[in-house]
């Protein structure tokens, strides 16, 4: 399919859903999670539904936690880069219960907090939530999206500068299993052709 029927796709099966919605878009960097999220916005603002955008990379840890082993330690960009904990606290479980969520938490390039205010989404908004590393970790969602390529892509996508991090992505496939968990596996190994994978469907 194109691009732009798979976000026509992806905008139907959340719609599907009533009341709101959260919505998780995961990919290693080079897949380009956030571009696939950014184009759901469109779409389901057309559909009559509130939009509420939230990045992963704003809810990382702090730099002594994610680098207590150096700044190239594969596992812990796996274990210890993502505050998984205040995703869902400040977010995810807030968000379907009241509409109260974060839209950040913490600002990598300071090392500190945003101390950003509460936002509040009506009822039938939706969350999109992009980010690498997001899915079999206790992150409840009514879609999960996992775009997914071979590895031989990946590391041919991915700068020499960063191919360190490899070994996190090779462990989250075998450990975490995202394209068990994810409700729909988008296979982007040609980005002008993504393709949804039969049986998830």
């Amino acid at each position: 399919m194109t691009p732009a029927v798979l976000v026509d796709e992806l905008a139907r099966r959340v719609v599907e859903h009533d009341g709101r919605v959260r919505v998780l878009v995961d990919g290693a960097p080079p897949t380009r999670p956030q571009e696939l999220a950014d184009a759901l916005v469109a779409p389901l603002r057309a559909a009559g539904r509130a939009v509420v955008r939230v990045h992963a990379e704003d809810f990382l840890r702090p730099a002594s936690i994610r680098f207590e082993h150096g700044r190239h330690d594969a596992d812990a960009y796996l274990e210890d880069r993502l505050d998984v904990g205040a995703l869902g606290r400040e977010v995810l479980d807030p968000f379907t219960a009241s509409g109260r969520y974060l839209p950040t938490l913490w600002d990598p390039r300071t090392d500190r907090a945003t101390r950003a205010g509460y936002g509040q989404a009506p009822d039938g908004a939706v969350l999109v939530l992009d980010g690498s590393l997001l899915l079999g970790r206790w992150l409840d969602a009514e879609l999960a999206v996992h775009l997914t390529v071979r590895p031989a892509t990946l590391h041919r996508r991915t700068a020499e500068e960063d191919r360190w991090a490899l070994p996190a992505f090779a462990r989250y496939d075998e450990e975490m299993l995202p394209v068990e968990v994810a409700d729909v596996v988008v296979h982007v190994d040609d980005p002008r052709r993504p393709a949804i994978e039969l049986g998830l469907a």
